[in-house]
């Protein structure tokens, strides 16, 4: 197995337990296990993002900058579900 295909399957392995910190942060029952979901989340987070900005510096991570007319079209979009 490639390096990238290793860091492809961390990082999307940390975005699965970001959601379940999430989740936990948000059902928590007390303060204590509210504060645990959540510095659990930030520390997951944090991960998340060296993955990404590793795999970026690497070209392994592509972004596409959005089209200028697709951005003003999503906005008004939620601009008329709004009224």
């Amino acid at each position: 197995m490639e390096d990238r295909d290793l860091m492809e399957n961390e990082l999307l392995l940390i975005k699965g337990v970001c959601d379940l910190y999430m989740h936990g942060t948000l059902e928590s029952t007390t303060a204590e296990v509210h504060e645990a979901f959540q510095c659990a989340l930030e520390e997951s987070l944090n991960i998340q993002n060296k993955l990404y900005n590793l795999m970026a510096e690497k070209g392994w991570y592509k972004t596409e900058e959005a089209e200028q007319t697709k951005i003003d079209q999503t906005k008004q979009k939620f601009a008329n579900s709004n009224n």
